[in-house]
């Protein structure tokens, strides 16, 4: 009997244990299931506000890592806590003055999210008539203040898409009843998991040099006179993994390399070689007092700076109509200016349009220099700055800027700028000062090449060229020291060190997880109805399996050891 009852007994635990097996694999599943669609998220390209110092003072954001929940400014502003919260403000509903008083008291946040139009996006992405000339000067207003401003808490840069647009108007929503998100109430939760910013290691600036020498008469052993073509590349901006800076100075590149390949047709017939050798460079550094253009020049020979007759210096010459300005540092007296602004207002007039002459005086005992130029002027040569801004750019201002992308550039500005550029520079080295002869005429052989021009200015649209984040042998670099090894002779490249002055940091970009969680009393409903669902689960496979009388011993409190020892 005692065989059969615990023959029994292994039987009704075989059972149970088949029985119970299958539904509470089914029930892991499920509750798998429930965690994987609890974790799944939307995940965004996010942009970090630059952080750097200025001799020791810190600007910028200031840290880079986010876990908090999602808020607007649609609730009652005071009223709400917001330093565990990241605030998220549209472009097109920013309220710069409200933001301004925020940072500037030194009130806790969170974090900070503003979105932009896709139409600020690099290399396009959104439709730029829709894009006012209001926004893109409030952007330029927002990005001066977050750039020379101390902010304590996280500042990323996103672009608007559908899964950004239904989160904000849920949150809004939510803000407007007063239910900030918490971890009481739910709501979006925003994550990026990052390491927290390093300073970047012995920042370096890059210049770029080619030749195109000139033809020397037999028996002259005198040296050849040398025109300068300089263009500063890289840019500055609020955020260094968007600034591209189209026009500033993209446009300056573009048309410098052009200049270049028209100019490389010319000198590749010994017929047709002027009598001066042409310096194309390409410098770093523009945003910080141009150094790299004052390190460039102090590294040439004396003899070449001294046969430098003059420098043309190409800044943002992309978003004009009808005249471009011609900045000299020396008066308007001089005998080298004048033939320089006699050639561009001949040139100009017969390609229809005006160039007008400004003249600033620098200031030797200051270091900051306003425009390329000056740089030259410092080492008394004669040199100029073509472009179309009517004043110079503040020190890391105007140099990149986040609304400063392919869309708003004109390339038909730029080809206008290389004719001007191209055409004054072959009239004086020929010697065709004041006749009308159009030597790089259209459907000619030394036309402007359209095609040229937009492949390269679509390329650089889509580069960011924040000079200490570039590396040494960075793929934009080659390709620029390899253009101008196509189209010019002794191509070179100088390294330095950025001036210690400025400290910069790491993590410009991250991934924004966006989380749609439940509130506190939504998991505690759900434990209970999982719990309820097991306790009822077992019972039931227990009733079945073994009988009621074994579902209550289970629970029957166990007798006491004297009540077993009766």
């Amino acid at each position: 009997m005692a065989d059969e009852k615990n023959s029994k007994h292994r039987h009704r635990s075989t059972v149970f244990d088949s029985s119970t097996m299958y539904p509470v694999l089914a029930l892991m599943l499920v509750l798998v299931a429930c965690v994987e669609l609890c974790d799944a998220a939307t995940v965004v390209d996010v942009y970090r506000l630059i952080q750097y110092d200025i001799s020791g003072v810190p600007f910028g954001s200031r840290f880079s890592s986010l876990n908090h929940h999602a808020a607007s400014l649609s609730f009652q502003r005071g009223a709400a806590d917001l330093s565990r919260s990241v605030l998220i403000l549209p472009l097109r509903e920013l309220d710069l003055a409200f933001l301004r008083d925020y940072i500037s008291q030194k009130e806790s946040l969170g974090g900070l999210l503003i979105l932009l139009p896709q139409g600020f996006r690099p290399g396009g992405g959104g439709d730029v008539i829709s894009e006012t000339q209001g926004l893109r000067e409030l952007l330029a207003q927002l990005e001066k203040f977050l750039v020379h401003s101390n902010i304590p808490f996280p500042v990323y840069f996103a672009f608007e898409n559908e899964e950004t647009d239904a989160m904000l108007a849920d949150v809004k929503k939510n803000d407007a009843l007063g239910q900030q998100a918490t971890a009481t109430t739910g709501g979006y939760k925003l994550v990026i998991s990052v390491s927290e910013p390093r300073k970047i290691a012995s920042p370096t600036i890059t210049n770029i040099q080619g030749w195109l020498p000139g033809s020397r008469p037999e028996g002259d052993s005198n040296q050849l006179p040398t025109i300068a073509v300089v263009a500063s590349y890289d840019t500055f901006g609020a955020a260094p993994a968007l600034s591209v800076g189209s026009d500033s100075n993209g446009s300056g590149v573009v048309a410098l390399l052009e200049v270049a390949r028209l100019f490389s047709t010319l000198y590749s017939n010994p017929k047709t070689r002027g009598r001066y050798n042409l310096l194309f460079a390409l410098t770093s550094g523009g945003p910080y007092n141009y150094e790299g253009t004052q390190k460039w020049l102090k590294s040439l020979d004396q003899r070449m700076r001294e046969s430098i007759d003059y420098a043309i210096c190409l800044n943002s010459v992309g978003s004009w109509d009808n005249e471009l300005l011609v900045h000299v540092s020396k008066p308007p007296e001089n005998a080298y200016i004048k033939q320089i602004f006699e050639g561009f207002s001949n040139v100009a007039e017969d390609l229809g349009f005006q160039v007008s002459l400004k003249h600033k005086k620098i200031n030797i005992s200051n270091s900051r220099v306003a425009w390329e130029h000056e740089q030259f002027s410092r080492l008394r040569v004669t040199a100029a700055t073509v472009s179309e801004l009517p004043t110079p750019p503040e020190l890391l201002e105007s140099a990149g800027s986040l609304s400063d992308t392919r869309q708003h550039v004109n390339e038909d500005a730029i080809i206008k700028g290389v004719k001007l550029v191209a055409e004054s520079l072959a009239r004086h080295i020929y010697g065709h000062q004041g006749k009308d002869i159009k030597i790089f005429a259209d459907n000619s052989s030394l036309a402007v090449n359209p095609f040229y021009v937009r492949s390269w200015l679509d390329s650089l649209s889509q580069t960011p060229r924040v000079a200490p984040f570039l590396s040494k042998d960075e793929p934009l670099i080659m390709a620029l020291k390899k253009e101008l090894e196509d189209y010019t002779a002794e191509v070179s490249i100088q390294q330095e060190s950025l001036d210690g002055t400025f400290t910069f940091y790491d993590s410009t970009k991250a991934s924004l997880n966006i989380y749609q969680v439940a509130s506190v009393t939504f998991d505690l409903l759900l434990l209970l109805v999982l719990g309820s669902y097991l306790i009822m689960l077992f019972s039931f496979l227990v009733i079945t399996t073994r009988g009621l009388d074994d579902l209550i011993s289970i629970f029957r409190r166990p007798p006491s050891r004297k009540m077993k020892m009766a």
